[in-house]
């Protein structure tokens, strides 16, 4: 019999010193992901009771704008004095803005609502990643992170058709109410994680980190750029020709510190790499707001059912990446991501021939999951390559920068389908969302044949 020393299981991400942590940033995760899907569901409802047709796009992009702000001030703060201050005041951001949307009169008031709560979504995510990073041992990083994947698969599955179901029967205001009332357990609780949560140490001959000014005015004018963008439509027509070309050049310059050289004239490698994640992501986000829209407008889907193609999809993405997960290998990310791109641009020409042809809605439905799979198997990729292609200075930049692109990518691509919706006639006109779902074909097909400056071969 041996006599060494006892042997001791390593705690995991459910165990007594780490469970509340885990099950509360879960709980978070998957509210976020809730209320993201919710909005997609019912904001058709929500703009024609609040006489907001014009601004539908607007009220996607906007949280998207103000999230690119969120993220770059909480990365910083974070890196100055530790998540816990990040966390806290990024959450009552989010909080107060659900509260302004679903208090909301008129369309202004909700669009500034949602302002309000980009700005403390995209923030609560870099916290939380933060205190991933402080609070658990690398070891468990791949499962508290796999953990958060998972968060998104239950509202997934009901999040859509609650949220259509609750707009239907007692408004759809209490949507995003309810969403503050499961914030607040899943908040407290984190809280005792985040009390036990290190503050950064300077080491000896180091300096502290500094608020990063120019960054953080960088971000602010592209989310003014990306607003402009999507506000076209409400300018008078001769004034809407200066008021792209003006916020165009403000997101161009605004962008450029804020991604790897050479990212918009999509030089080979790294640059590229990032571009294509804001291209794919925009394709399938800026055609996916318009699927519950087209099918309420078009085919008399209720709230509780126009959904149905959001949660398919999203089951799809929840099992691609799993997938992918445990190909590990087999599959080389350059055939990843084409193979994605070529399943998401499958879904947008469904899309587009389900108006144009008067078709039958269940053959969007059915190649909308297998658009959600192409971007299940491929986001992933991105990290992956990001990282690979990075060094150790530069890796948490290149990170920020897949969703910067990302966010900046979706609202820009939102701006020319709500423009391009308006034009068209709005929901009265299917030609409206033909365009919509064209755009994003557009979109997807630049993205594809792009892929091949983005990943080197025999990767």
């Amino acid at each position: 019999m041996s006599h060494g020393a006892p042997s001791t299981r390593p705690e995991g991400v459910l165990s007594r010193r780490y469970r509340l942590a885990t099950l509360g940033m879960c709980a978070l995760i998957a509210i976020a992901a809730f209320e993201s899907l919710a909005v997609t569901t019912i904001m058709p409802i929500i703009s024609a009771e609040l006489d907001g047709e014009s601004l539908y796009s607007l009220s996607f992009a906007a949280p998207l704008a103000s999230g690119l702000v969120g993220m770059v001030v909480a990365g910083n703060w974070a890196d100055r004095s530790g998540p816990r201050v990040v966390v806290i005041a990024s959450m009552l951001l989010f909080a107060v803005g659900l509260v302004v949307v679903g208090t909301s009169p008129d369309m202004v008031v909700l669009l500034l609502g949602r302002l309000v709560q980009g700005l403390g979504s995209g923030a609560v995510i870099v916290g939380l990643y933060v205190m991933v990073a402080r609070l658990y041992p690398p070891a468990l990083h791949p499962s508290i992170f796999a953990g958060f994947a998972a968060a998104w698969v239950v509202p997934a599955l009901v999040g859509p058709l609650i949220a259509g179901v609750v707009a239907d029967t007692v408004g759809w205001h209490w949507v995003f109410l309810g969403a503050v009332g499961l914030a607040v357990p899943a908040f407290v609780m984190i809280l005792p994680s985040l009390e036990r949560v290190p503050p950064p140490v300077v080491g000896d001959g180091e300096r502290p980190v500094r608020w990063s000014v120019a960054r953080i005015l960088w971000a602010v004018g592209a989310a003014v750029g990306v607003l402009l963008l999507n506000l076209v439509g409400e300018f008078p027509a001769g004034v809407s020709a200066a008021v792209i070309v003006g916020a165009v050049a403000v997101l161009a310059i605004a962008l450029r510190p804020l991604l790897p050289t050479g990212t918009l004239r999509a030089a080979r490698g790294l640059p590229t790499l990032v571009l294509l994640r804001g291209l794919v992501g925009a394709a399938f986000l800026a055609s996916e707001v318009y699927i519950p829209y087209m099918l309420a407008a078009e085919y008399d889907f209720s709230s509780s059912t126009s959904g149905i193609a959001l949660t398919l999809g999203a089951l799809g993405w929840a099992f691609a990446s799993w997938l992918q997960g445990r190909l590990g290998d087999r599959v080389r990310q350059r055939a990843g991501i084409r193979l994605g791109i070529a399943l998401v641009l499958t879904g947008l020409v469904a899309a587009t021939l389900t108006p144009l042809l008067h078709l039958a809605p269940v053959g969007l439905i059915a190649t909308w999951t297998v658009a959600g799979f192409g971007m299940g198997f491929m986001y992933p990729r991105f990290s992956v390559l990001a990282l690979a292609l990075s060094t150790a200075a530069d890796r948490g930049f290149n990170s920020s920068a897949l969703t910067i692109s990302d966010s900046a990518g979706s609202a820009v691509v939102l701006a020319l389908s709500g423009a391009a919706f308006g034009v068209l006639g709005g929901a009265s006109n299917p030609a409206a969302f033909v365009a919509c779902f064209a755009i994003g074909v557009a979109v997807a097909a630049l993205a594809l044949v792009l892929s091949g400056r983005a990943v080197p071969r025999g990767r």
